[in-house]
Parts: C-alpha cells; sequence; structure tokens
C-alpha cells in the first residue's frame, strides 16, 4: 500500500466532503498499543463502533484481557458482571482517547458507542433500565448508547434521549422505520427539553444498514433469475441509504424539527453502517465513495477504511444527486418481485439474532476465562 499524506488522501477528501469516518471495531489490544490513536492521527478517524461480535472476537484473541479476568475471578464476579465491566472499560478508555476529538469537533464527534445486551432489544423497560446503567458507568459525555431500531426499541430511545443520553440507533434497515427513529428522537428531545436539559448536550446517530440489504436481496434477484433481475445486482444497498438521506433532510426541515434546532438540538446523522463489501464481485469501496453527503458518519471495518485510504475515489456528494435513481431502483425491484417490506422485516429480525448468538458467544467466552482463572 502506498501511503499518502493524511491531508490529501481519499480518506482526508470524505472528511472535507462532511463524513465523519469511525471505527468499526474496538479492542483492548488497540487501546493499549497505540493502534487506535495511530488511526486518529493517520486514517483521519474521529469515532469508533463496538458491538457484542466485536467484542468476542477481542476477548477470544490475545492475552490484553487476562489480567482483569483473574482480578475479576478472585472477586467471584459473575459472567454477566464481568462482561459488563471488561466492555465499559474499554470504552471508556477509548472515550477518553477520543477526548481531543471530541472538543475539536465541538462535541459532535470523538464518539464512542457501546450496545445494550441484544436479549433485551424487545423490552423497552429493561432497555431503558440497561442504557441508563452503561451511560453511569462509562461516564464520558463523548460515550453513545446503541439502541436496537425495534418496535419495542423506540420507547426506549424517546426515554434514554429524554434522560439526556446520547443514542445510537442501530439495526435499521426500512425507510418507514428510519421515519419512526427520526420521530422517538424529536419526541425524546421535546421530554429533555421539558425537564430543562440542555438540548446541545444531547447527539444522537441513526445507524442504517447498507450491505446486508444486498446480500439479501441479490440472493433473491439470482433466484428470480431473469436478465431484468440480474441488473439490479449490488444497487439496493445503496439506493436504500440515498433515500434515507433524503428522509434526514425532509423530516430535519419540518417545524418540529427546526423548533427543536432553534432551541439548540442537533440533527440525528445519517450513519452509514455494515459498509464492509460482501461480494467479492463488487469494488471494496462501494459503500464509501456511493454515499458521501455532508453530515453523515460512515463506519468502516478497518479493511474497508485501509482500500478507501489506498484506492478510494471520492468525487463529492454522491447522494444528494441520485434521488431519482434511488427511487427507481426501489421501483424496479417491486416489479420483479422483491418484496421490500418481506426483506427489512426479515432484516431486521436476522440483525437481532445475530447479535444475541455473538452475545452468547461473549458470554461462553468470559465463562470460559473466568474458570481458567479460578
Amino acid at each position: 500500500m502506498t501511503e499518502t499524506n493524511t491531508t490529501t488522501s481519499p480518506l482526508a477528501e470524505l472528511s472535507a466532503a462532511g463524513v465523519s469516518i469511525w471505527l468499526d471495531d474496538l479492542s483492548r489490544e488497540r487501546i493499549t498499543s497505540g493502534g487506535l490513536q495511530k488511526l486518529i492521527d493517520e486514517r483521519n478517524v474521529v469515532g469508533v463502533t463496538t458491538n457484542p461480535t466485536i467484542f468476542a472476537a477481542a476477548l477470544a484473541n490475545g492475552e490484553a484481557y487476562d489480567a482483569q479476568v483473574r482480578e475479576l475471578a478472585a472477586h467471584g464476579a459473575s459472567v454477566d458482571d464481568a462482561v459488563f465491566a471488561i466492555t465499559t472499560d474499554d470504552v471508556a478508555h477509548a472515550a477518553e482517547i477520543f477526548a481531543p476529538v471530541y472538543e475539536a469537533t465541538g462535541h459532535v464527534d470523538g464518539r464512542v458507542s457501546i450496545e445494550v445486551g441484544p436479549a433485551v432489544a424487545h423490552d423497552s423497560d429493561q432497555t431503558i433500565i440497561d442504557a441508563k446503567r452503561l451511560w453511569e458507568k462509562v461516564d464520558h459525555p463523548n460515550a453513545m448508547i446503541k439502541i436496537p431500531a425495534t418496535i419495542e426499541g423506540l420507547d426506549a430511545i424517546t426515554e434514554v434521549i429524554g434522560s439526556g443520553i446520547s443514542v445510537n440507533v442501530t439495526l435499521i434497515f426500512s425507510l418507514d422505520r428510519h421515519r419512526e427513529v427520526i420521530h422517538a428522537y424529536l419526541a425524546g428531545l421535546e421530554k429533555a427539553q421539558a425537564a430543562g436539559i440542555d438540548l446541545s448536550t444531547i447527539e444522537s446517530v441513526a445507524s442504517f444498514f447498507v450491505s446486508r440489504v444486498d446480500s439479501e436481496i441479490d440472493k433473491r434477484l439470482d433466484a428470480i433469475g431473469t436478465d431484468e433481475a440480474k441488473a439490479l445486482k449490488g444497487k439496493a444497498g445503496v439506493a436504500n441509504a440515498q433515500l434515507a438521506y433524503e428522509l434526514y433532510e425532509q423530516e430535519f426541515a419540518s417545524d418540529r424539527a427546526q423548533a427543536l434546532i432553534a432551541a439548540g438540538a442537533n440533527k440525528q446523522r445519517p450513519l452509514w453502517a455494515s459498509t464492509g463489501v460482501k461480494d467479492p464481485a463488487y469494488p471494496d469501496t462501494l459503500y464509501v465513495t456511493n454515499l458521501v453527503a455532508p453530515g453523515v458518519v460512515n463506519t468502516m471495518p478497518e479493511k474497508t477504511m485501509d482500500a478507501t485510504f489506498d484506492h478510494g475515489v471520492v468525487e463529492g456528494d454522491t447522494v444528494t444527486v441520485a434521488y431519482a435513481s434511488a427511487a427507481r431502483t426501489l421501483d424496479d425491484l417491486e416489479k420483479v418481485g422483491i418484496s421490500y417490506d418481506d426483506v427489512t422485516a426479515l432484516l431486521e429480525k436476522e440483525g437481532v439474532d445475530k447479535f444475541v448468538v455473538s452475545w452468547n458467544e461473549l458470554l461462553e467466552t468470559v465463562r470460559t476465562a473466568l474458570d481458567a482463572a479460578k
């Protein structure tokens, strides 16, 4: 890979175009080795997201957690308590590393996200309890609590935002659900305003998943098998996200949103998640260079980040110029027999299910480590 000055790299061009680059990965080793700081310095990284899958992988590899696991075992910590301690420690330490970015960006970026356990994705009350507990434990203003965009999650989003807590809403696949998430955020801001909370202290992102949409729809297009169907492969994920940005623009231009913004509130930025290409036939920067717009976040696996740094071609805003073609793509998918509603409902269910599996793997990894330490 050719090293490029970070002020002229494609990642720097992304930043200049209004895209906040976040890393979709976190581990103790990244924190203690200086690797995370290096990405801030050399890859224009201004935030980090994590999830149960990422933590499970981090804990299963290397020795970075051994000392803490031994200490927790010595104190008789339960598996749940150990997972809580380990993950919140990582997020708190990452938040300290990102504190200068947080200040330099006027508290917009420098964000570190941690997720409520996926087992409570369909339990509003427990999600609220868990989100507040995570927020209090991490105890850094640049943290964000991730809450899945299930039906039950919507009420939790409103309540948690209303408490003055910054929220990363995750697992959004459909435009209808994205609209509901924005409304839940606005309702939360109204609650916070009524409680006398400074609205400018609350940040939120709406994590709209991209590559998983293509994976599911491409599979269905292959099954249909016509030339018309095959011509639509690899187009749905980008089109769906582009229309999510149009929705964001429309909703935050509303009188309701504008009144809150006038009172100091921030817009809930769209965040492109699941941006690693799953089909090797597609360009490895597909979900980066085609989703450039002002005021968005792109959270990337390091492999995607490196690919963009190396050979990404950034051509300015590729979203607001594409609304008509994106709408045509979704229309064309319906015409060949793809049910958008069926796909997005399935992806939400699978998204929660996959995180439950990863969470259980995380619990089992920690259980094994605690037993070994005893």
